[in-house]
């Protein structure tokens, strides 16, 4: 990985828009393999044409897949199946299936019924990342007749939770109202921590072990047979599914609660920190830094871009585990560590590591200008500090295998913007390689920027659901390539191939 790093910063270097796709439905990317068609449809993004890995026939509504995780094989375990040691996807369908689908061929590997239509999951993700699952279904609400005629709905969510490689079943429990309170808006579990929102802004964590040790009825595993509340079947398998087995019947002791502007609140750094917003709209866009262990607010632990813009700052830990902190606003990253006080080593401040500013040079935003007569012209209206025409972060992200900081900044030229990504380095955020994104940018849609290895991925959701997906790879050119490539004329070309049509330089 130093090596490639080292290859990836040279002048030399220069990554080449080697193949555009278009779609009427979603475009999901993971880790080399690009999905499209909801993911019935997989191509490999590391050829220099597209290589269609699978491509499955259509399927019916009822098969429709909700959400899905890649799954990778863990290093230096014995693993029961040989199939187990290559990558899968596990897919959870409309149907409340759980399958896990070989990521070479979508060949099925495994399959887990979930239940019936009493709830409907829609939602995975990671407890602990290639190690514990967690489905999550959508919130149960009552028909509005049945609301009318005044029966009540206790049970909001049901979360499953799973040991992945070997697939195994951990337990199912209740979000019931009359033990967590009426106004639950969401739960998650994540890092053995069960976190639930409410509708006032409050947050509550509790530990999710000691709630499975404390109120589990009974452990089952999957496939093995069960009587459960008068039921007899099998454990994963139609028509019955997975038992509720973690009824919880009185309030868990809490670990920890906070009020938070939207539910927003984070954890992470060296101390133990956390980061909210005070619950009112006139603090949106104000973070507070505080220590986890006593709630003390640390020293510069306010942090306050005051922007004057359309899209808000954001602010989260440094996914590095180095305890930093990143915070982008339109024209400005700051990356934030924690620090002991010099005269306090109890106390801990807030200090800036390094800041990256956008490149507004050539901005001239005066209030007052003076025509070519004399005449002193005040204008009324300032540029907002995200205004198109400005140079603009979008997005910051940080690639872990080759620990390279990147960011996506905009401007808008007449009436296209253009894109660059740009890699720095992690520890000092010196700038290493710029990498123009050669598509024309539309602020007003929604994109999506991968930077994997040697691969950039640009996601583009237009209206009208249509979707557009463009790959660029590294290249490695000589001087006297560079030379000859500038007389030639570039050329697109498209063809089909599985049925789909691709672009290409």
């Amino acid at each position: 990985m130093g090596l490639l790093r080292t290859i990836l910063c040279q002048e030399s270097t220069k990554f080449k828009n080697v193949w555009t796709t278009h779609s009427a439905s979603p475009i999901a990317y993971e880790r080399g393999r690009i999905y499209l068609d909801n993911y019935r449809c997989c191509i490999s993004s590391i050829a220099q044409e597209p290589r269609i890995l699978y491509q499955k026939p259509k399927c019916s509504k009822s098969e429709k897949i909700e959400d899905a995780l890649l799954l990778e094989c863990p290093l230096g375990e014995m693993l029961p199946n040989p199939s187990d040691y290559k990558p899968s996807l596990i897919v959870l369908t409309v149907q409340n299936w759980l399958l896990r689908l070989s990521a070479d061929c979508g060949e099925i590997l495994e399959k887990v019924y979930l239940a019936g239509s009493c709830c409907k999951f829609r939602y995975l993700s990671w407890d602990t990342p290639q190690e514990v699952m967690v489905v999550k279904s959508a919130q149960n609400k009552l028909p509005a007749a049945a609301r009318q005629a005044g029966i009540q709905q206790s049970v909001l969510f049901h979360l499953a939770v799973f040991q992945v490689l070997p697939l195994s079943f951990i337990g199912m429990l209740e979000i019931n109202k009359k033990v967590f309170g009426n106004n639950v808006t969401d739960v998650a579990i994540s890092n053995g921590i069960l976190i639930v929102m409410y509708s006032m802004g409050l947050v509550r964590l509790y530990n999710f072990q000691a709630i499975s040790e404390q109120f589990m009825e009974q452990p089952f595993d999957l496939g093995c047979e069960f009587n459960w509340n008068g039921e007899v079947g099998v454990v994963g398998k139609y028509p019955f599914g997975l038992p509720c087995n973690i009824k919880i019947t009185d309030t868990p002791p809490l670990l920890f609660e906070a009020s938070s502007l939207e539910n927003a609140f984070q954890i992470g750094g060296f101390p133990w920190h956390y980061i909210i917003t005070p619950n009112k709209k006139k603090h949106r866009g104000v973070f507070y830094i505080c220590s986890l262990k006593d709630n003390a607010l640390a020293k510069n632990g306010i942090q306050d871009m005051k922007c004057c813009s359309l899209e808000p700052d954001w602010i989260y830990f440094h996914p590095d585990m180095s305890g930093r902190i990143i915070h982008v606003g339109p024209n400005l990253i700051k990356v934030l560590k924690l620090k002991e006080v010099e005269d306090n080593t109890d106390q801990i401040e807030i200090a800036e590591d390094f800041i990256i500013m956008a490149n507004r040079e050539n901005c001239v935003n005066s209030s007052v200008t003076v025509t070519s007569s004399g005449r002193v012209v005040k204008k009324r209206l300032n540029l907002l500090d995200d205004d198109p025409e400005q140079e603009t972060f979008k997005i910051v992200d940080y690639e872990d295998e080759l620990d390279l900081l990147s960011t996506v900044a905009v401007t808008e030229i007449g009436a296209d913007g253009r894109a660059h990504l740009d890699l720095r380095c992690n520890e000092h955020g010196i700038l290493l390689k710029s990498i123009p994104l050669l598509e024309s940018w539309d602020v007003t849609y929604s994109h999506e920027v991968y930077f994997d290895r040697d691969i950039v991925l640009h996601i583009e959701q237009k209206p009208n659901r249509r979707f557009s997906c463009y790959v660029y790879q590294m290249v490695c050119d000589t001087a006297k390539e560079d030379e000859c490539s500038r007389h030639e004329r570039t050329e697109r070309a498209s063809f089909k191939k599985g049925g789909r049509v691709f672009e290409y330089t």
